[in-house]
């Protein structure tokens, strides 16, 4: 008899746990959610970010506020990501940069201390120059940097960022020195731009969507896009293996992460959800009008993407002299 209550006990016992972390997976999330973003508002990534959130409080059911926490080449926003507590009530969405911050020595902050949820961006490198610069294809451009070392300055991001990495590269790989061309630094590729129409700097080796708005506005025009294909919603912009020969390719990637440690029914919840966004019309809408590509890769799949991303960055800021 006392056996029999206690496995009736035992029983009801274990069924109320279930229901109980059952309950608490759906009641994920309670209360708003914040996505930080390490650039500045107006840039491809705040606009990534932006729709995402505005689609994933359709999904979740809570408010999304997205908050632009700039500074330091994007070492200020990503570490807020990092410290936050790992409760899914603080994402962020993750740059490239971060795979190359900590070569050059500015974070300790890597892949390892973050949870990757899901990738959803990729968009390659352009060369922007003014529309009235007198160049009709990227190589008058480096014809003239060979001929004027120490002529130009470039922006788009902080000293040692993806842009600048994306020229720096782009530069070695046709044999010339990288210093050549003088890096300024920015806050993102909006405030790069708007240096580059007032005639602060000469090129800005940006995405092409980044600089959609002011190439429609026929104040800048793209030379050529460094990736080994070109860009669907900007045919008429060359590879530059097409106008010089260099196969050399970088792009900026973007990627819904939490804190290192999350649960991992929430971390399942936002996949679900944010594999939804990514199929949906609106998501795919928004990125095309705009020229952004999309890619996406969750959990593990996007880990190794963020690693090989991290390892292939960091040899290549080694051999142009970026890595510490």
């Amino acid at each position: 008899m006392l056996r029999r209550n206690f496995l009736k006990t035992f029983a009801a016992a274990a069924l109320s746990l279930a229901a109980a972390a059952g309950s608490a997976w759906a009641a994920y999330p309670e209360r708003p959610i914040t996505i930080i973003v390490p650039w500045a508002a107006g840039g491809g990534t705040d606009a990534t970010a932006r729709i995402i959130g505005s689609l994933l409080e359709k999904e979740l059911g809570q408010p999304v506020n997205v908050v632009n926490r700039t500074g330091g080449s994007g070492v200020v926003g990503h570490e807020a990501i990092a410290a936050a507590a790992p409760d899914g009530y603080t994402l962020g969405l993750a740059t490239v940069e971060i795979g190359m911050l900590h070569w050059q020595g500015l974070t300790e902050r890597g892949y390892k201390d973050y949870t990757p949820i899901a990738l959803m961006n990729l968009d390659p490198a352009g060369v922007q120059v003014r529309a009235d610069a007198p160049y009709k294809t990227v190589k008058d451009l480096v014809e003239d940097i060979k001929k004027n070392p120490g002529k130009f300055k470039a922006s788009g991001t902080g000293q040692g960022g993806i842009w600048h990495l994306g020229i720096a590269g782009m530069l070695d790989s046709l044999n010339i020195d990288p210093s050549t061309v003088r890096w300024v630094p920015s806050q993102g590729a909006a405030p790069g731009l708007q240096d580059l129409v007032a005639g602060g700097v000469e090129i800005v080796p940006s995405s092409l969507p980044e600089a959609r708005s002011l190439i429609d506005a026929g104040r800048v025009k793209s030379l050529a896009i460094m990736n080994p294909e070109r860009n669907p919603a900007f045919p008429n912009v060359p590879t530059l293996e097409e106008e010089t020969g260099s196969k050399w390719a970088i792009g900026a990637w973007r990627g819904i992460v939490g804190p290192k440690g999350m649960p991992e029914d929430v971390t399942k919840r936002l996949t679900e959800a944010l594999d939804k966004i990514y199929k949906s019309k609106e998501y795919n809408d928004f990125m095309s009008q705009r020229g952004f590509g999309v890619k996406f890769a969750a959990g593990d799949e996007f880990l190794q993407f963020w690693r090989k991303s991290d390892e292939d960055l960091g040899a290549v800021m080694k051999k142009v002299g970026l890595a510490k």
